[in-house]
């Protein structure tokens, strides 16, 4: 790191932070290889002063009435819809994605954040009049004080998004850990709250590795955890952060499975299986990384899915003279060697490399951390690069003879995050939504991820802790219920005469 390498900080009361930790990262342009920044790394100090903020920001946000914080979450929404292209640009310079799918991102962001302006009918009680008599009961939710967000790099909009609005919207505090990988997306989430009026503390970004992980999970003034990441990262959340006493969203790894039908449309299986296995390089949890063909139709299908890999074009994902490319690099060299590592193992194991995208170069990027589509065709199931998650351009092919022997595949798996059917069957498009073992189901879609206003999660070793993320599990996460029963004397009362319309405020 020179002098003039410029350093990525924290946001602590409503400001930048810089840090005085003497630890930091590098930070990457993933299309050219070369380091763009530095990102602090928080020590325990620094660790401490974003909670503290964070609860004095709670203390504030949560006394304010909800038609004031309304207005502030409108206020955001229309900054951000109105800037996301700035947004999209850093998205692509740390991240590596193209720009229209990183735009893309900060769409479907939006919409829990457009969910969330309507917090006030998710966050009303219930009432019960003369339950016993003159005695009422009724019920309040409110909010739990101080919550941690730790996300990934792979979504370093879209997947915060999938939780601090609707924290912030029932009175919360926020603090955002985001990835070292890809830090200033949060910075800009940060400055763009502090512009919509929203009061220093209420949210915080704090950068960092493990030791700010660590510092949230256990310290007692953060009530709840959301996590979104790896499997084994996510089992580790969910451990330390009950065992610390609090309510925990952990969502964790995936290894997704499209079934195809021998009635299906092939031409419309093999778009979506190239959009599904190779947008963002591969890079998502919802990502389609196996296809089960159900014979007849495997021939036809890989040469339809790679003819149309073959039409590829690989390159920055800010575009060049030849326009926006389709697909980016992957986020770092180290999970560049991971990917192809997985690749040599299907190799060794017996499955046949259909296409190849080990030794992709492109042309004056020769730096960058550029990965081609790959396609693997008669994957062993009892091979690594088949049960583990890849997270990288690599799309598998199994060969089964029947439909249940494809659901028994799937539900056979230790992950249960999304999965597929593509057929012109009704009823068999019924009994597989019935049977499969996982969350999220796509029938003719290949990535379902729900809409705002239904919740996000997997099963098994997809998702540790029992809320989802935004929708209707959102908002009961990030509240807690009181119920209280009263009985009162019925006085004769009157508050005076004011013939003027009623207002809140």
């Amino acid at each position: 790191m020179t002098s003039d390498t410029p350093v990525i900080g924290h946001w602590i009361d409503g400001a930048p932070r810089a840090s005085a930790s003497g630890r930091t990262a590098p930070v990457f342009n993933p299309a050219t290889g070369a380091e763009s920044g530095r990102v602090a790394l928080a020590d325990d100090a620094e660790i401490a002063a974003a909670i503290a903020s964070a609860r004095r920001g709670y203390e504030e946000w949560s006394g304010w009435s909800i038609a004031k914080r309304q207005g502030v979450l409108f206020a955001f929404r229309e900054l951000l819809h109105a800037r996301k292209g700035e947004l999209a640009a850093i998205i692509t310079a740390e991240h590596g994605k193209v720009l229209s799918d990183a735009m893309g991102e900060i769409l479907r962001g939006q919409e829990v954040v457009e969910l969330a302006t309507g917090f006030p009918h998710l966050i009303k009680g219930a009432y019960s009049e003369n339950v016993s008599t003159g005695i009422d009961v009724y019920s309040l939710k409110q909010p739990l004080g101080v919550v941690g967000i730790i996300s990934p790099f792979n979504f370093p909009a879209m997947v915060p998004m999938w939780f601090f609005p609707i924290a912030i919207a029932a009175g919360n505090a926020v603090v955002l850990k985001p990835s070292e990988k890809d830090p200033s997306a949060a910075l800009w989430l940060a400055r763009l709250w502090a512009e919509a009026g929203l009061p220093a503390g209420v949210f915080t970004v704090l950068q960092g590795d493990k030791q700010a992980v660590d510092g949230l999970l256990e310290s007692d003034d953060v009530a709840s955890i959301s996590f979104v990441g790896s499997t084994p990262i996510a089992q580790y959340i969910y451990e330390t952060a009950s065992r610390n006493g609090k309510r925990v969203q952990a969502l964790g790894g995936a290894k997704n499975h499209m079934l195809v039908l021998p009635d299906a449309d092939l031409d419309l299986v093999a778009d979506q299986a190239v959009n599904a296995g190779f947008g963002a390089a591969g890079e998502r949890c919802m990502a389609v990384s196996v296809v089960l063909a159900v014979e007849p139709v495997a021939d036809a299908l890989i040469e339809k899915i790679a003819d149309r890999m073959g039409r590829l074009r690989i390159g920055d994902g800010a575009g060049d003279g030849a326009g926006e490319p389709d697909m980016g690099p992957l986020i770092s060299a180290e999970h560049r060697a991971k990917v192809a590592g997985y690749v040599d193992i299907a190799e060794a194991d017996g499955a046949r490399i259909v296409v190849d995208g080990r030794d992709l170069a492109v042309d004056g990027l020769e730096e960058g951390f550029f990965f081609g589509p790959t396609l693997i065709d008669a994957i062993p199931t009892d091979s690594r690069a088949y049960r583990d998650e890849i997270f990288g351009p690599v799309l598998s092919i199994v060969r089964v003879q029947t439909f249940q022997e494809g659901v028994d595949l799937i539900n056979s798996g230790r992950f249960g995050n999304g999965t597929a059917i593509f057929t012109n069957d009704g009823g068999a498009a019924r009994r597989f939504q019935h049977e499969v073992q996982v969350g999220m189901i796509g029938i003719n879609v290949p990535i379902p991820v729900p809409v705002a206003y239904h919740s996000f999660g997997g099963w098994k070793a997809s998702l540790f802790g029992d809320a989802k993320a935004y929708g209707v599990h959102g908002f009961d996460f990030f509240t807690r219920e009181k119920a209280i029963t009263s009985r009162w004397l019925d006085p004769a009362t009157h508050g005076g005469i004011d013939l003027g319309f009623p207002q809140h405020s």
